[in-house]
């Protein structure tokens, strides 16, 4: 499976990518526009969240209703979000139907209603998903510790606060637009069956006449470390954990991602094995690698009850921290196959390559293709992971819980 990536500027600066799919009869596009939650700040936290919505609800002379008939005439499966960075608006449909939909989301992104009914009812919505998160502690635990992890602005979350998204006025919003939309600042790409020249030559059309907006730059502050706990009645105990690790650029960065694989892999990975399947002290236990384009971190979540709370904690930072006492060529073959196999299954999607590759020039101003990545992936050896554990010792950490009471062995970390 061999694919190369096209890649084209438009004349006002907007990049263009693709990686073609002969395999499929569907295409997918992402754009990710330069307003993410770091640029937004904290001022305005959580009118991402808004905006995002607020934009699909009429646009280029047709209302909300006009709008998602059309959207949903062309079949298109779409969804929008707000990083750290960036917000992204993807959508994914039978590729007959491509140019006909970029023909729609550049109304979207560049003429929006922005009708002042339309947006309360998006603050509505905002505000019931951040309620939402109380009845999903697993998930506001991870929130509130990628939040507390990254320097401010980077962890900012994009759901807001109650007192943010109340205080949020129309004209604030909608502000947004006008500073950070900046199509020649955005990133495009598509993934699936195409024609590449005719993308391009659509593109320039309907976006090479916008002009560039001089996005302001931000500065990020230094990075926390500590212990935070939020009080919850209830019967179980979240914990969340991050330690710092190389970032995405790093040349270990394929070392950092079989060193999580090995921590939490799959059954036979030594979190779930040592943490739930030996002692019993959760229910849930995993970890993930985290990036921005300098930060990174491996962030664990673990969930379980009062009495367990203290225990586990412990033996998580532990077989964090014993991973640098070596890996084995057991553990470091299922390591890598388990790898290789999420990336075939995720290149198996235009939706998913799309974003992937938007990712990449988002993180790193180049994509990385397939076949590289496997192969940095096979090029991981025991030596060389050692290097990386040698290097980079996993001994500071930023621990975040929800529960009915404190974990005192937090607050010694």
């Amino acid at each position: 499976m061999k694919r190369e990536t096209d890649k084209h500027i438009l004349k006002n600066g907007m990049t263009v990518l693709g990686e073609p799919m002969e395999e499929v009869g569907s295409a997918a596009f992402n754009f990710l526009v330069p307003c993410g939650t770091s640029r937004i700040g904290k001022d305005l936290q959580g009118s991402g969240k808004i905006l995002k919505n607020w934009v699909m609800r009429g646009a280029g002379g047709l209302s909300g209703r006009e709008l998602t008939d059309r959207l949903d005439g062309l079949g298109l499966h779409r969804s929008n979000a707000v990083g750290s960075y960036r917000m992204g608006f993807s959508a994914a449909m039978e590729a007959g139907s491509l140019l006909d939909a970029l023909e729609l989301y550049s109304s979207i992104l560049q003429r929006p209603e922005l009708s002042s009914e339309q947006f309360e009812l998006c603050r509505q919505l905002a505000l019931s998903e951040f309620m939402g998160l109380d009845d999903n502690p697993r998930q506001k635990v991870m929130i509130n510790l990628r939040e507390k992890f990254y320097p401010e602005p980077l962890g900012l979350n994009a759901f807001g606060t109650m007192d943010s998204l109340h205080s949020l006025t129309s004209e604030e919003t909608a502000s947004l637009i006008d500073k950070y939309f900046s199509m020649p600042d955005t990133i495009f790409s598509v993934a699936g069956s195409y024609d590449f020249d005719k993308v391009c030559s659509r593109l320039e059309e309907l976006f090479g006449g916008a002009e560039d907006k001089n996005i302001p730059h931000f500065k990020a502050e230094k990075p926390r470390r500590g212990y935070w706990h939020e009080p919850h009645e209830g019967s179980q105990v979240h914990i969340g954990l991050m330690t710092e690790t190389v970032p995405i650029r790093s040349d270990k960065y394929f070392d950092a991602q079989v060193a999580v694989s090995v921590l939490s892999g799959g059954m036979s990975s030594r979190l779930f094995t040592e943490v739930r399947e030996k002692r019993g002290l959760c229910y849930a236990v995993g970890a993930n690698y985290n990036t921005l384009k300098d930060e990174a971190g491996i962030s664990c979540y673990a969930g379980t009850t009062p009495d367990k709370a203290e225990e586990t904690l412990e033996v998580v930072i532990d077989e964090f921290k014993k991973l640098r006492d070596g890996v084995s060529e057991d553990e470091l073959a299922r390591a890598k196959a388990g790898l290789k196999s999420t990336i075939v299954m995720r290149s198996e999607s235009s939706m998913s390559r799309a974003s992937s590759i938007g990712g990449d020039y988002n993180l790193l101003g180049e994509v990385r293709c397939l076949s590289e990545i496997k192969r940095r992936i096979e090029a991981v050896t025991l030596d060389s992971l050692q290097e990386f554990l040698d290097s980079n010792p996993f001994e500071e950490f930023c621990i975040v819980s929800i529960g009915p009471k404190e974990i005192e062995a937090a607050k010694k970390i």
